[in-house]
């Protein structure tokens, strides 16, 4: 069964803000939480609109979604992609009152959690989009600190006002209820422990800011806009999750000659006015090299010729493009005198075909 579009199930459109996307979840959240709704299919409601939340309001993912839709995360190895691992507890929180602390799903902080995603833009030479290449590329990430493993300290001691757990359970009694909430546990923050000694090198963050190079390998066929995929490269996971993706926008430089049209190449070539008239054969520049193309007798300005498979080769191997030369006939703007006089010569002769004839036959009516 085909998934619903994120977009449709938060009620917004593809231009919505953050805070458009924020308020609308709110709104969902209020009417299909499970710890308060009667509706027999509000669970499943509220996981949709958790999901859809979890990838509109991620700046990386949303992109991703636009640019694929529900593929991306099919195809990138987020298709598994665990939404109760997102913490919801805050925004919830600002939908039904910080009195409420439901099980909201959301994760403790001692829990192992996913880095986030890092997308940065590469610029690229025409040819580089269109043939691949090799670049380095300068990244700035969190990483995990090598000192103390992510944790943030040595010596681990378990909290001991939750047992570890991160979190305090307390019954709670509103106008809808009794209900059991669920607190971060304010001696540990919800770490569920602390450390005799804090790690001197991050300072009990557990990450610390590297700058460093990578080598990337960029397809042919890219495209300004196409993005890449790199796993793994992403910021740091918190204690022992695994890193977050690295995700690479590529916007393409102009040629100075050619236009490029998804795979299709554009060409504007200039000819003479006797070359329009009697024909010739011109060296004409592709990406691959030049090649020799025939122009026919009486070609106009504006024809088009197709030259098959001189295209872009298609970022995913399925097809490559064409190449289109585009006949500019130029009208010298000043001439010689024996030009000048080949030229009156001609205009004594009858070079008028059945267009001029139309206009004229028009014109004496």
């Amino acid at each position: 069964m085909a998934k619903k579009d994120y977009y449709d199930i938060l009620g917004v459109n593809k231009n919505a803000s953050d805070d458009e996307i924020k308020s609308s979840f709110r709104k969902l959240a209020k009417q299909y939480h499970p710890d308060v709704s009667k509706e027999p299919n509000a669970e499943e409601k509220f996981k949709e609109a958790q999901e859809a939340y979890a990838v509109l309001s991620d700046e990386s993912r949303r992109k991703q979604y636009d640019q694929f839709g529900h593929q991306a995360f099919d195809n990138n190895g987020m298709g598994g992609f665990d939404f109760s691992d997102i913490d919801l507890s805050d925004i919830l929180r600002e939908a039904f009152g910080a009195g409420f602390g439901f099980n909201f799903g959301g994760r403790n902080s001692n829990r192992p959690s996913r880095g986030r995603d890092t997308i940065i833009g590469v610029d690229l030479e025409f040819e580089e989009a269109v043939f691949g290449t090799k670049k380095t590329i300068n990244l700035e990430l969190l990483e995990n600190c090598d000192d103390c493993r992510g944790k943030g300290g040595h010596g681990e001691i378990k909290c001991s006002e939750c047992g570890g757990s991160g979190t305090i359970t307390s019954e709670q009694r509103t106008i809808f209820g009794t209900f059991m909430t669920q607190t971060t546990c304010p001696k540990c923050r919800g770490k569920g422990n602390s450390y005799k000694e804090t790690c001197s090198t991050c300072k009990g963050r557990g990450n610390v800011r590297n700058n460093k190079d990578l080598e990337i390998k960029i397809p042919a066929g890219v495209d300004t806009g196409s993005q890449q995929r790199v796993a793994g490269k992403g910021e740091a996971g918190n204690n022992g999750g695994p890193a977050g993706d690295l995700y690479i926008e590529y916007r393409v430089k102009k040629h100075p000659l050619f236009e490029r049209v998804k795979n299709d190449i554009y060409l504007e070539l200039p000819i003479t006015i006797t070359e329009a008239v009697l024909g010739t054969k011109k060296d004409v520049p592709t990406i691959n090299g030049k090649v020799s193309l025939k122009i026919e007798a009486g070609t106009n300005t504006g024809d088009k010729l197709r030259l098959k498979g001189k295209g872009v080769e298609d970022v995913h191997r399925f097809s490559k493009g064409d190449m289109y030369v585009i006949i500019n006939v130029v009208v010298p703007k000043k001439i010689d005198s024996n030009q000048k006089k080949l030229f009156e010569q001609l205009s004594k002769t009858d070079l008028e075909t059945s267009e001029f004839k139309r206009i004229k036959e028009y014109l004496k009516k």
